[in-house]
């Protein structure tokens, strides 16, 4: 990233009113980043136990960036989770179009400086084997994504700008077929710490600075289930500040 760009950018401040989580308060981030507050300012945790089968669960956007059949994401049962054995998926299965990027916008927050974890199990796919989060949302064509590949054995931090996706970093990383893993993706100005299981890399880029909403994200064949989603912010005045050394 352009070392200019990179200085000149700032962190702005707007509150943002989260759910607080059912435990001993929120968690500091494993990896902090320097200037970040080291509690964030309030952290919600979504599941699908409650949401009804075979339907986009009603706080979520099914879409997709690029051209093919439609996504699919829809509540299905999974009897690997506890509670009542639901999670969300991506069921729609196009191996023609390689360029097809089914997502899944969470509608009620716009974020900043988040960091966001979600369960995910690949399940089937030819061309692709894949799930992501996204973060900075701006509409279809415009936000980051990290994800893992099965067939690729490698987790990689993407921006899609104008419907065209580049990568800004990545590493080779073992993803299991029909197993759990957990990725997460933490943004803070413009730093990226990202995290699949126990690998880590960090990035930077400064193409989109300012809030966006969290999602879900697929590519091509890819059938993948997601539960757990976290989302935890660090944006507004009830973020506390680390003192600077």
């Amino acid at each position: 990233m352009n070392a200019r760009k990179h200085a000149a950018l700032t962190a702005s401040a707007t509150a943002i009113a989260i759910a607080s989580l059912g435990c001993a308060g929120p968690q500091p981030p494993i990896y902090p980043i320097r200037g970040m507050p080291d509690q964030p300012a309030g952290a919600t945790a979504i599941d699908f136990a409650g949401d009804p089968l075979d339907q986009t669960p009603a706080q979520f956007h099914s879409d997709q960036t690029g051209p093919g059949d439609p996504a699919s994401w829809i509540v299905v049962a999974d009897a690997t989770v506890p509670g009542r054995k639901r999670v969300l998926a991506q069921t729609s299965a196009d191996a023609v179009n390689r360029r097809r990027y089914p997502i899944c916008i969470y509608q009620p927050l716009s974020l900043q400086n988040v960091e966001v974890s979600v369960r995910f199990k690949p399940i089937s796919g030819k061309v692709d084997q894949c799930g992501g989060v996204i973060v900075r949302y701006q509409d279809k064509d415009n936000y980051y994504v990290l994800r893992a590949n099965t067939l690729e054995n490698n987790v990689r931090f993407y921006k899609l700008e104008k419907g065209k996706r580049s990568m800004i970093a990545g590493i080779p990383a073992k993803i299991a077929l029909g197993k759990w893993h957990t990725l997460s993706l933490l943004v803070y100005g413009s730093r990226f710490i990202a995290t699949l299981d126990d690998t880590r890399f960090e990035a930077g880029d400064a193409t989109f600075t300012g809030s966006g909403k969290i999602g879900l994200w697929t590519k091509a064949d890819a059938v993948t289930r997601f539960d757990h989603l976290e989302i935890k912010s660090y944006d507004g005045p009830l973020a506390r500040k680390t003192p600077s050394p």
